[in-house]
Protein backbone atom coordinates (compact mmCIF):
# COMPACT_ATOMS: atom_id res chain seq x y z
CA UNK A 1 0.00 0.00 0.00
CA UNK A 2 2.88 2.45 1.20
CA UNK A 3 4.28 1.77 -2.46
CA UNK A 4 1.44 2.67 -4.34
CA UNK A 5 1.05 6.22 -2.33
CA UNK A 6 5.00 6.88 -2.25
CA UNK A 7 4.10 9.98 -4.53
CA UNK A 8 1.13 11.30 -2.21
CA UNK A 9 4.01 12.61 0.09
CA UNK A 10 7.86 12.56 0.55
CA UNK A 11 7.58 10.87 3.68
CA UNK A 12 6.54 7.67 2.87
CA UNK A 13 9.38 7.12 0.87
CA UNK A 14 11.61 7.65 3.87
CA UNK A 15 9.66 5.01 5.86
CA UNK A 16 10.50 2.65 2.90
CA UNK A 17 13.81 3.23 2.80
CA UNK A 18 14.09 2.70 6.90
CA UNK A 19 12.03 -0.16 6.58
CA UNK A 20 14.38 -1.70 3.92
CA UNK A 21 17.75 -0.67 5.77
CA UNK A 22 16.41 -1.85 8.73
CA UNK A 23 15.41 -5.26 7.72
CA UNK A 24 19.01 -5.52 6.33
CA UNK A 25 20.73 -5.03 9.41
CA UNK A 26 18.63 -7.20 11.77
CA UNK A 27 18.40 -10.05 9.07
CA UNK A 28 21.55 -9.86 7.86
CA UNK A 29 24.29 -8.24 9.42
CA UNK A 30 23.23 -8.35 13.38
CA UNK A 31 21.28 -11.69 12.42
CA UNK A 32 24.50 -13.57 11.13
CA UNK A 33 27.05 -12.67 13.84
CA UNK A 34 25.53 -15.32 16.16
CA UNK A 35 26.32 -17.92 13.43
CA UNK A 36 30.15 -16.98 13.20
CA UNK A 37 31.79 -20.23 14.07
CA UNK A 38 34.73 -19.54 17.39
CA UNK A 39 37.01 -21.53 15.97
CA UNK A 40 36.38 -21.76 12.10
CA UNK A 41 35.46 -17.78 11.71
CA UNK A 42 33.15 -18.80 9.20
CA UNK A 43 29.48 -19.30 8.58
CA UNK A 44 28.31 -23.48 8.23
CA UNK A 45 24.69 -23.49 6.80
CA UNK A 46 22.53 -26.73 7.00
CA UNK A 47 21.50 -28.02 3.66
CA UNK A 48 18.27 -29.80 3.05
CA UNK A 49 17.70 -32.05 0.30
CA UNK A 50 13.39 -32.76 1.09
CA UNK A 51 11.79 -29.38 2.93
CA UNK A 52 11.55 -27.36 -0.44
CA UNK A 53 8.06 -28.91 -2.36
CA UNK A 54 9.56 -27.82 -5.65
CA UNK A 55 12.79 -29.93 -5.08
CA UNK A 56 14.91 -27.60 -4.46
CA UNK A 57 18.21 -27.75 -2.19
CA UNK A 58 16.96 -25.31 1.12
CA UNK A 59 19.23 -23.64 3.42
CA UNK A 60 18.63 -23.02 6.97
CA UNK A 61 20.71 -21.76 10.03
CA UNK A 62 21.49 -19.00 8.29
CA UNK A 63 19.30 -19.41 5.28
CA UNK A 64 22.52 -18.20 2.80
CA UNK A 65 20.16 -18.61 -0.58
CA UNK A 66 18.42 -15.19 0.09
CA UNK A 67 21.37 -12.60 0.57
CA UNK A 68 19.69 -9.71 -0.82
CA UNK A 69 20.49 -9.15 -4.61
CA UNK A 70 18.14 -6.50 -6.15
CA UNK A 71 18.88 -3.96 -4.65
CA UNK A 72 22.66 -2.35 -4.65
CA UNK A 73 22.94 -1.17 -0.84
CA UNK A 74 21.86 -4.88 0.20
CA UNK A 75 23.86 -6.67 -2.14
CA UNK A 76 26.88 -4.92 -0.46
CA UNK A 77 26.31 -7.21 2.14
CA UNK A 78 28.12 -10.16 -0.31
CA UNK A 79 31.56 -8.37 0.46
CA UNK A 80 31.62 -10.27 3.49
CA UNK A 81 31.78 -13.84 2.14
CA UNK A 82 35.18 -13.51 1.09
CA UNK A 83 37.52 -16.64 -0.60
CA UNK A 84 40.26 -18.11 1.37
CA UNK A 85 43.66 -16.35 1.41
CA UNK A 86 44.96 -16.91 -2.52
CA UNK A 87 42.01 -17.98 -3.32
CA UNK A 88 38.90 -16.86 -6.09
CA UNK A 89 35.15 -17.28 -5.52
CA UNK A 90 33.58 -18.71 -8.85
CA UNK A 91 30.09 -18.12 -9.57
CA UNK A 92 28.74 -20.39 -12.08
CA UNK A 93 24.81 -19.11 -13.01
CA UNK A 94 22.59 -21.43 -15.29
CA UNK A 95 21.25 -18.92 -18.09
CA UNK A 96 17.50 -19.22 -18.02
CA UNK A 97 17.18 -22.63 -16.98
CA UNK A 98 13.44 -22.53 -16.53
CA UNK A 99 12.43 -21.06 -19.57
CA UNK A 100 14.79 -23.54 -21.48
CA UNK A 101 13.10 -26.36 -19.21
CA UNK A 102 9.65 -25.14 -20.40
CA UNK A 103 10.79 -24.48 -24.18
CA UNK A 104 11.83 -28.55 -24.25
CA UNK A 105 8.99 -30.41 -21.87
CA UNK A 106 6.48 -27.75 -24.19
CA UNK A 107 8.28 -28.69 -27.11
CA UNK A 108 7.13 -25.24 -28.22
CA UNK A 109 8.97 -25.08 -31.65
CA UNK A 110 9.27 -21.11 -31.97
CA UNK A 111 10.82 -20.87 -28.27
CA UNK A 112 12.64 -24.07 -28.75
CA UNK A 113 14.48 -22.41 -32.09
CA UNK A 114 14.36 -18.78 -30.24
CA UNK A 115 17.50 -20.73 -27.51
CA UNK A 116 19.06 -22.57 -30.18
CA UNK A 117 19.67 -19.47 -32.24
CA UNK A 118 20.85 -17.43 -29.26
CA UNK A 119 18.14 -15.13 -29.75
CA UNK A 120 16.93 -12.62 -27.23
CA UNK A 121 14.32 -14.44 -26.02
CA UNK A 122 12.49 -11.51 -23.95
CA UNK A 123 13.00 -9.43 -26.85
CA UNK A 124 11.77 -11.83 -29.56
CA UNK A 125 8.55 -12.09 -27.18
CA UNK A 126 8.19 -8.39 -26.59
CA UNK A 127 8.57 -7.60 -30.63
CA UNK A 128 5.40 -10.63 -30.88
CA UNK A 129 2.80 -8.71 -28.22
CA UNK A 130 3.83 -5.23 -29.26
CA UNK A 131 4.37 -5.73 -33.19
CA UNK A 132 7.39 -4.12 -33.80
CA UNK A 133 10.43 -4.99 -35.04
CA UNK A 134 13.40 -6.76 -32.72
CA UNK A 135 15.42 -4.24 -33.11
CA UNK A 136 12.78 -1.84 -32.16
CA UNK A 137 12.35 -2.78 -28.19
CA UNK A 138 13.25 -0.95 -25.53
CA UNK A 139 14.34 -1.70 -21.98
CA UNK A 140 10.76 -1.00 -20.74
CA UNK A 141 9.35 -3.28 -23.08
CA UNK A 142 11.93 -5.81 -22.71
CA UNK A 143 11.41 -5.85 -19.08
CA UNK A 144 7.24 -5.92 -19.31
CA UNK A 145 7.61 -9.11 -22.05
CA UNK A 146 10.02 -10.80 -19.08
CA UNK A 147 7.61 -10.10 -16.53
CA UNK A 148 4.88 -11.27 -18.94
CA UNK A 149 7.55 -14.68 -20.12
CA UNK A 150 8.14 -15.47 -15.89
CA UNK A 151 4.34 -14.88 -15.06
CA UNK A 152 3.93 -17.78 -17.40
CA UNK A 153 5.98 -20.15 -15.55
CA UNK A 154 4.27 -19.09 -12.13
CA UNK A 155 0.88 -19.54 -13.94
CA UNK A 156 -0.02 -15.18 -12.90
CA UNK A 157 -3.09 -14.52 -13.42
CA UNK A 158 -4.47 -11.27 -14.99
CA UNK A 159 -5.03 -9.26 -12.07
CA UNK A 160 -1.64 -10.75 -10.60
CA UNK A 161 0.30 -9.52 -13.64
CA UNK A 162 -1.44 -6.45 -13.52
CA UNK A 163 -0.31 -5.41 -9.58
CA UNK A 164 3.53 -6.45 -11.03
CA UNK A 165 3.50 -4.29 -13.63
CA UNK A 166 1.16 -1.58 -12.62
CA UNK A 167 -1.65 -2.22 -15.54
CA UNK A 168 -4.95 -2.50 -15.35
CA UNK A 169 -6.28 -5.91 -15.53
CA UNK A 170 -7.61 -5.74 -19.00
CA UNK A 171 -4.06 -4.86 -20.29
CA UNK A 172 -2.50 -7.49 -18.30
CA UNK A 173 -5.08 -10.16 -19.57
CA UNK A 174 -4.24 -8.77 -22.90
CA UNK A 175 -0.75 -9.59 -22.51
CA UNK A 176 -0.98 -13.19 -21.09
CA UNK A 177 -3.87 -14.01 -24.35
CA UNK A 178 -1.48 -12.56 -26.92
CA UNK A 179 1.51 -14.67 -25.44
CA UNK A 180 -0.17 -18.16 -25.78
CA UNK A 181 -1.43 -16.80 -29.37
CA UNK A 182 1.99 -16.40 -30.09
CA UNK A 183 2.83 -19.77 -28.67
CA UNK A 184 0.36 -22.64 -28.52
CA UNK A 185 2.42 -25.28 -27.69
CA UNK A 186 2.73 -23.87 -24.06
CA UNK A 187 -0.80 -22.72 -23.54
CA UNK A 188 -1.54 -26.66 -24.80
CA UNK A 189 1.40 -27.25 -21.99
CA UNK A 190 -0.05 -25.61 -19.59
CA UNK A 191 -3.72 -26.87 -20.04
CA UNK A 192 -2.74 -30.00 -20.04
CA UNK A 193 -0.56 -30.35 -16.74
CA UNK A 194 -3.68 -28.70 -15.25
CA UNK A 195 -6.17 -31.53 -16.64
CA UNK A 196 -3.79 -34.10 -15.66
CA UNK A 197 -3.39 -32.70 -11.79
CA UNK A 198 -6.86 -32.31 -11.27
CA UNK A 199 -7.02 -35.91 -12.69
CA UNK A 200 -4.12 -37.74 -11.01
CA UNK A 201 -4.05 -35.47 -7.66
CA UNK A 202 -0.32 -34.62 -8.63
CA UNK A 203 2.68 -34.02 -11.04
CA UNK A 204 5.81 -34.90 -11.99
CA UNK A 205 9.09 -32.98 -12.88
CA UNK A 206 10.78 -34.78 -16.50
CA UNK A 207 12.92 -37.21 -14.27
CA UNK A 208 9.77 -38.08 -12.58
CA UNK A 209 9.88 -36.93 -8.99
CA UNK A 210 6.36 -36.40 -7.80
CA UNK A 211 4.41 -33.90 -6.44
CA UNK A 212 0.80 -34.15 -4.62
CA UNK A 213 -1.33 -31.38 -4.57
CA UNK A 214 -3.30 -31.51 -2.41
CA UNK A 215 -4.96 -27.73 -2.96
CA UNK A 216 -6.87 -28.74 -5.86
CA UNK A 217 -9.75 -30.15 -4.04
CA UNK A 218 -9.86 -27.77 -1.40
CA UNK A 219 -13.24 -25.51 -1.18
CA UNK A 220 -11.60 -22.27 -0.87
CA UNK A 221 -10.94 -20.34 -4.61
CA UNK A 222 -8.13 -18.84 -3.50
CA UNK A 223 -6.16 -21.85 -2.25
CA UNK A 224 -7.54 -24.04 -5.48
CA UNK A 225 -6.35 -21.73 -7.72
CA UNK A 226 -2.67 -21.28 -5.81
CA UNK A 227 -2.84 -25.28 -6.75
CA UNK A 228 -3.14 -24.72 -10.08
CA UNK A 229 -0.33 -22.31 -9.77
CA UNK A 230 1.43 -25.28 -8.27
CA UNK A 231 0.91 -27.93 -10.76
CA UNK A 232 1.67 -25.46 -13.99
CA UNK A 233 5.19 -24.64 -11.75
CA UNK A 234 6.45 -27.33 -10.40
CA UNK A 235 7.12 -29.92 -13.65
CA UNK A 236 9.68 -26.70 -15.12
CA UNK A 237 10.82 -25.24 -11.35
CA UNK A 238 11.33 -29.18 -10.26
CA UNK A 239 12.92 -29.98 -13.54
CA UNK A 240 15.45 -27.44 -13.54
CA UNK A 241 16.09 -28.38 -9.55
CA UNK A 242 16.71 -31.76 -10.73
CA UNK A 243 19.21 -30.57 -13.55
CA UNK A 244 20.85 -29.13 -11.42
CA UNK A 245 21.26 -32.24 -8.24
CA UNK A 246 22.88 -34.09 -11.44
CA UNK A 247 24.92 -31.83 -12.56
CA UNK A 248 26.48 -30.82 -8.71
CA UNK A 249 27.08 -34.69 -8.71
CA UNK A 250 28.74 -34.70 -12.20
CA UNK A 251 30.72 -32.08 -11.12
CA UNK A 252 31.77 -33.88 -7.52
CA UNK A 253 32.72 -36.80 -9.34
CA UNK A 254 35.54 -34.95 -11.65
CA UNK A 255 36.60 -33.04 -8.75
CA UNK A 256 37.19 -36.13 -6.56
CA UNK A 257 38.31 -37.74 -10.00
CA UNK A 258 41.48 -34.95 -10.60
CA UNK A 259 42.14 -34.74 -7.07
CA UNK A 260 41.06 -30.83 -6.47
CA UNK A 261 41.77 -29.33 -3.50
CA UNK A 262 39.15 -26.83 -4.47
CA UNK A 263 35.61 -26.71 -2.48
CA UNK A 264 31.58 -26.55 -3.65
CA UNK A 265 30.72 -23.89 -1.25
CA UNK A 266 26.92 -22.92 -1.82
CA UNK A 267 23.88 -23.85 -4.40
CA UNK A 268 21.31 -20.86 -4.50
CA UNK A 269 18.50 -22.00 -6.91
CA UNK A 270 20.01 -22.08 -10.33
CA UNK A 271 24.01 -21.10 -9.10
CA UNK A 272 26.97 -22.33 -7.26
CA UNK A 273 29.58 -21.18 -5.90
CA UNK A 274 32.96 -22.68 -5.17
CA UNK A 275 36.18 -21.16 -3.46
CA UNK A 276 38.95 -22.43 -5.77
CA UNK A 277 42.90 -23.19 -5.28
CA UNK A 278 44.29 -20.36 -7.94
CA UNK A 279 46.30 -22.86 -9.96
CA UNK A 280 43.31 -25.04 -10.42
CA UNK A 281 40.99 -21.81 -11.35
CA UNK A 282 41.11 -22.87 -15.16
CA UNK A 283 40.53 -27.00 -14.94
CA UNK A 284 37.39 -26.32 -12.58
CA UNK A 285 36.58 -23.68 -14.75
CA UNK A 286 36.16 -26.19 -17.60
CA UNK A 287 34.88 -29.24 -15.77
CA UNK A 288 31.88 -26.80 -14.14
CA UNK A 289 30.73 -25.36 -17.71
CA UNK A 290 31.00 -28.77 -19.47
CA UNK A 291 29.24 -30.58 -16.31
CA UNK A 292 26.68 -28.14 -15.93
CA UNK A 293 25.72 -27.93 -19.89
CA UNK A 294 25.88 -31.09 -20.86
CA UNK A 295 24.53 -33.03 -17.73
CA UNK A 296 21.11 -33.93 -19.91
CA UNK A 297 19.82 -33.76 -23.64
CA UNK A 298 17.16 -31.47 -24.10
CA UNK A 299 15.63 -29.89 -27.12
CA UNK A 300 17.55 -26.70 -26.42
CA UNK A 301 20.89 -26.06 -25.20
CA UNK A 302 21.78 -25.59 -21.73
CA UNK A 303 24.03 -22.50 -21.14
CA UNK A 304 25.85 -21.25 -18.16
CA UNK A 305 28.06 -18.12 -17.25
CA UNK A 306 30.95 -17.82 -14.96
CA UNK A 307 32.20 -15.31 -12.68
CA UNK A 308 35.38 -15.05 -10.76
CA UNK A 309 36.01 -11.74 -7.27
CA UNK A 310 37.73 -12.32 -3.94
CA UNK A 311 34.14 -12.10 -2.44
CA UNK A 312 30.71 -12.96 -3.32
CA UNK A 313 30.06 -9.46 -4.21
CA UNK A 314 32.64 -9.17 -6.92
CA UNK A 315 31.56 -12.17 -8.76
CA UNK A 316 28.08 -10.30 -9.93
Amino acid sequence: VLEKLKDKHPVIEKILDYRQLAKLNSTYVEGLIPYINEETHKIHSYFHQTVAATGRISSTEPNLQNIPTRIEFGKKLRKVFKAETENVFIDVDYSQIELRVLAHISKDEQMIDAFNNDEDIHKMVASDIFDIPVVDVTNKERSLAKAVVFGMVYGISGFGLGENLNISIKEAKEYINKFYDLYPGIKYFMDNLKTDAYKNGYVRTLYNRKRIIEELYNNNYMIKQSGERIAMNTPIQGTAADILKMAMIKIDDEMTKNNLKSKMLLQVHDELIFDVVNEEKEILSKIVKDSMENVVNLKVKLKCSLDFGKDWYETK
